[in-house]
């Protein structure tokens, strides 16, 4: 079996404010295959966005390792960093703030490519009427800006920005949150596209499980820092084991009415990392727990090969 594009092993990345000490990740272990994409759900304040910059570097992670392609990530120098980013790249949630207004789209577009020194002037120009064409913006719209555009359009100008360096690998986060329901299934729809005809791998980061069910080979669910269940997509969503993910799952919108007169919401907000509960950080809003969840914290063990879950009812 080939190794995966990118290993990440007891990544932690903690945030120091005085005396405290803000765990927001605290141990996250997973891989992810070429042209494969792994989905990453949680509510907000999860950690999800976290493991992310960390895997990127654009966090400093506190400990643990990355290993992209075999290469240890958290060694490599400001230069190799900069070097590994054309493989590397983020579409990030709110496409309008991470466009620059001052820049015509073309122009933020080419901005990677001049940065890394790649081709001459006219042959940026050309890659970048490309990009703009393979997304559906159009080449057009090469000199106009980003607020002349809608939110759909701006955000298929910045995956053409993350597909300029050609990479192997693109974080998604939330990609598709801000944007309505028929623009979210066309940028969808372009990211599967994207990712058959040039083997992208996607870490994919959203609280829309079904969002997730739909792109995902694989999904890691994250509570207060941590992963708590981990396995292939349809492991989870048909067989899921840890009660966060039930609640979650039975919480989402449902189509069918006789499945939205079962939903079940989650009680309760998630405690703030800066003061987390004793034991299993879900224990205070589980509808299961037990004494010792107070007192013992699990840690993710097997329940069938590629699915593992940390519960004491497992």
């Amino acid at each position: 079996m080939a190794d995966p594009l990118l290993q990440v092993t007891d990544l932690k990345k903690y945030f120091f404010q005085g005396k405290a000490t803000v765990k927001a990740v605290d141990g996250v272990s997973f891989q992810i295959d070429r042209n494969e994409t792994f989905g990453m759900v949680g509510e907000s304040g999860s950690g999800k966005t976290t493991v992310a910059r960390a895997v990127l570097r654009l966090h400093e992670p506190t400990s643990g390792k990355v290993a992209f392609e075999g290469r240890d990530v958290l060694a490599l120098s400001s230069r190799e960093m900069r070097a590994l980013r054309r493989e590397m790249q983020i579409i990030f949630q709110d496409p309008l703030s991470s466009l620059n207004p001052m820049m015509s789209v073309g122009a933020i577009i080419e901005d990677a490519l001049r940065i890394h020194g790649i081709g001459t002037k006219a042959e940026r120009e050309r890659e970048v009427r490309r990009l703009l064409d393979l997304v559906g913006v159009g080449q057009r719209f090469y000199h106009a800006f980003p607020h002349e555009f809608s939110g759909g359009q701006q955000q298929r100008v910045g995956i053409a920005r993350a597909l300029a360096l050609r990479p192997k690998f693109i974080v998604c986060d939330e990609p598709v949150s801000s944007l309505d329901l028929s623009i979210q299934a066309q940028i969808l729809n372009l990211l599967e596209e994207l990712q058959d005809r040039f083997g992208l791998a996607y870490l994919f980061i959203s609280h829309n499980l079904r969002v997730v069910e739909h792109l995902s080979g694989a999904v890691g669910v994250m509570y207060l820092g941590r992963l708590v269940e981990v396995g292939a997509t349809e492991a989870i969503y048909r067989r899921p084991a840890h009660p966060y993910t039930q609640v979650l799952l039975a919480s989402a919108p449902q189509m069918d009415p006789a499945a939205r007169s079962r939903r079940v919401l989650l009680e309760g907000e998630a405690p703030s990392p800066m003061n987390p509960p004793s034991g299993c950080p879900f224990h205070p809003r589980c509808p299961h727990r037990m004494a010792r969840c107070s007192e013992e914290t699990p840690v993710l063990k097997q329940i069938e090969p590629g699915h593992q879950a940390a519960c004491f009812l497992t």
